[in-house]
């Protein structure tokens, strides 16, 4: 199992959280996904694609980055 972070930017809100939350989660791969607000970030844990999250935060509406 790997771990993964994304600095996502456009996140509000608690519902923001929540919506990159379930698409994250969405994801193939996937086992949990700890998305803060402050600073915008998620932590991903499975053996995702980088790229698929990142299209699924896109997807949501919110810019997303793996963090080097």
């Amino acid at each position: 199992m790997t771990e993964i972070t994304l600095d996502i930017t456009g996140m509000t809100c608690g519902h923001c959280v929540s919506a990159a939350t379930k698409a994250l989660e969405g994801v193939p791969g996937v086992t949990h996904a700890d998305v803060t607000l402050t600073p915008g970030a998620a932590v991903i844990h499975g053996d995702a694609d980088p790229d698929a999250l990142v299209k699924a935060v896109e997807e949501e509406g919110y810019l997303a980055q793996v963090r080097n």
